[in-house]
């Protein structure tokens, strides 16, 4: 028989052993968390109108998550914007969505159905106001527009919400001054090129691609609008969302012969509901702030995604997922 080891040594045995139990427990709980797994099922995320930022953006976006969540499916429905897309959220058409702050506080004051349950996820980037028209054509301020042909975007989309705010401003009426074209960025620009339309409006981040691509077909220009915020604030309502600012001369250099452009924006928000899971939410915003480079090389505006922004969704609350992610990354 072997002999018997000493009480000190057992003791130590059984330290040991312990010990080493311990360490194992670690490292199976690294390599295999328990209660940690990652966001599960499907989501529907509303863009935009076909070849837009906002379609540009989701499709990045989702991109984006699948490596973040894998266990989550996006699927991304096109919209005619903003409007469209506060509506559908709010009423459980959709679980997130894009849309600008004017859209969002005009379907609060419209009392909307289920406006009390729209929550913000993000501050994303600012949409800059376009009125596009030919370089060679006479119209300089939005108050030239009257009697003219203008393109003023899809119903139910945020351009038309801003076009009918601007020309107010303008003192001009869409129903009585001009002749209000229901077209959007997506055959806008085409109808101007065969001199169907006079001028058009577009809302969007910098640069828009369909802008761009106009612009090295056809000589244009921007219109400046940056004297009527004043007049807009005026109005009340969404329309003191939209702020004075200042198209660079880099964002369409052929239109703008190398000379910012003033004009008018309107911050974007990353809009869900308090139905969705915390969870699902945080992730989601985590990927917003962590993928704004990656999506930003092929969205430009996305670079703008400030973290230090971003947390202010006013008109609407913070969603308690987007809240949590924003405490977790607090300095």
């Amino acid at each position: 028989m072997s002999p018997a080891l000493p009480r000190l040594s057992r003791r130590r045995a059984l330290q040991g052993a312990a010990v080493a139990f311990v360490v194992f427990g670690l490292l199976l709980w690294w390599l295999f968390p328990v209660g940690g797994s990652s966001p599960q099922g499907r989501v529907a995320f509303s863009t935009g109108v076909k070849g837009a930022v906002y379609e540009t953006y989701g499709q990045l976006l989702r991109t984006a998550a699948a490596k973040d969540m894998p266990d989550v499916d996006i699927d991304l429905l096109n919209s005619e914007g903003s409007q469209q897309n506060v509506e559908r959220v709010a009423t459980g058409r959709a679980d997130f969505t894009i849309a600008a702050a004017d859209a969002v506080e005009k379907y609060r004051l419209s009392g909307g159905a289920g406006a009390e349950r729209l929550r913000g996820c993000a501050r994303l980037y600012d949409d800059y106001v376009h009125i596009v028209v030919r370089r060679t054509s006479g119209i300089h301020t939005a108050q030239d527009l009257r009697g003219r042909r203008v393109a003023v975007g899809q119903p139910r989309s945020g351009v038309q919400l801003i076009a009918e705010r601007v020309l107010k401003a303008a003192g001009l009426d869409v129903d009585k001054d001009v002749t209000a074209l229901p077209n959007g960025i997506d055959t806008a620009p085409d109808l101007l090129r065969r001199g169907k339309v006079d001028a058009f409006f577009w809302s969007g981040g910098l640069p828009t691609s369909s802008v761009s691509a106009l612009s090295e077909d056809v000589a244009i220009r921007l219109v400046p609008l940056g004297d009527l915020v004043g007049a807009l604030h005026r109005q009340g309502g969404a329309s003191r969302y939209y702020r004075a600012a200042v198209m660079p001369a880099d964002a369409y250099p052929e239109a703008q012969q190398n000379a910012a452009v003033r004009t008018l924006a309107v911050a974007n928000l990353l809009v869900t509901t308090d139905r969705v899971d915390p969870e699902l939410t945080e992730g989601l915003t985590r990927t917003v702030i962590d993928s704004r480079d990656r999506i930003g090389a092929r969205v430009h505006a996305a670079q703008l995604v400030d973290l230090r922004t971003a947390l202010y969704t006013h008109p609407l609350a913070l969603h308690e997922g987007a809240r949590r992610y924003y405490r977790s990354v607090k300095p």
